[in-house]
């Protein structure tokens, strides 16, 4: 018998945009219960965007394309076979793409050292929308993975 589905909790949209995502990636930014400072951080990032010179504009639209361009359509899974394991590839769900894009966007502006956080999410946020980018080149690396496991595909059932 199967699983129940998991009821996931509910995000509530943020004040200033009113979009559950934005929500989403402040709660993504949080470190350590420290909301207020997760959303100055956001907020600014989304001014720095706005008063870009070089392809700024709206600040939601462009977060928008960051994530549909940093997230994957296809991943692999781990599956034991006989003995061996294989790298199965699988299609990805539309909240867990969500999901990874996110977090793929927060740990490549975190690994800019030397640069305060909002700085380093506006630009990341602005190479994303643009396809480029470390959160797009580790959405390439996974689909480029799963191509070349395409072979064990007949694994995943």
């Amino acid at each position: 018998m199967r699983r129940p589905i998991k009821k996931r909790p509910t995000v509530s949209p943020d004040e200033q945009y009113n979009s559950e995502n934005v929500s989403r990636l402040i709660n993504y930014v949080m470190l350590r219960g420290q909301k207020e400072t997760a959303r100055k951080i956001v907020y600014g990032a989304f001014e720095m965007i706005k008063n870009a010179k070089d392809g700024g504009g709206d600040p939601l639209e462009i977060f928008e394309a960051a994530l549909q361009n940093a997230g994957p359509q296809m991943e692999v899974r781990s599956r034991r076979v006989g003995g061996a394991n294989y790298q199965v590839p699988r299609e990805v769900r539309p909240e867990r793409r969500l999901a990874i894009a996110l977090r793929n966007l927060i740990a490549s502006a975190r690994s800019q050292k030397g640069v305060p956080m909002h700085k380093a999410l506006a630009v990341e946020l602005m190479q994303a929308a643009r396809e480029e980018g470390s959160a797009v080149k580790k959405k390439d690396d996974m689909h480029k993975m799963a191509e070349a496991n395409r072979a064990f595909a007949h694994f995943a059932w």
